[in-house]
């Protein structure tokens, strides 16, 4: 059981990137597992169940831009801190994840995750690298607790440092 409750993209946001990504492009769903497509992403994190893809599912690889979907609701203005960049997401609306599973996602011992920690003005306050060791949760409870100690941190994102690929978002318990 972890400590901090991992977010997957919200299902609005979900439903939205089947059709158009955040970078306007249109969604272009393939099968995983599939010979000749253009990335096999058996294993790769889905964000909106927040698993890893299995072979023969309906996938697509899309722009995401979370922060801007959040200061959108809230009222924030990031500015330039505003990101986007590709996550794995199932074809079609899935029902997020299983609320009883209670893991951090994407916690592969040795991975190399960027913690990203914003104020309510959706600027970055800080940051945090930490590559994953065998006790993963332990190591996220540490690094999560470490984030929101900081009072002026209302959410952290937590992205794969390899290709920036958003993983999960924690908001301040």
């Amino acid at each position: 059981m972890t400590t901090y409750t991992a977010r997957p993209l919200p299902e609005t946001a979900h439903k939205e990137l089947c059709g158009t990504d955040d970078a306007g492009r249109p969604a272009a769903p393939f099968t995983a597992g599939t010979d000749g497509v253009p990335v096999d992403c058996v294993g790769s994190l889905l964000r909106c169940c927040l698993r890893d893809a299995r072979a023969g599912e309906r996938v697509a690889l899309v722009s995401y831009a979370p922060l801007r979907r959040w200061a959108d609701a809230t009222g924030a203005a990031p500015g330039a801190y505003d990101e986007q960049g590709p996550v794995f997401v199932h074809a079609e609306p899935c029902g997020g994840p299983d609320a009883a599973d209670g893991r951090y996602p994407a916690v592969r011992a040795g991975a190399l995750r960027v913690l990203r920690r914003y104020n309510t003005r959706g600027e970055i306050v800080g940051g945090r690298l930490l590559e994953v060791p065998k006790d993963a949760p332990a190591a996220f409870d540490a690094a999560l607790g470490e984030a929101f100690a900081d009072p002026e941190v209302a959410l952290v994102h937590v992205r794969a440092v390899e290709y920036g690929c958003f993983h999960f978002e924690v908001r301040r318990p």
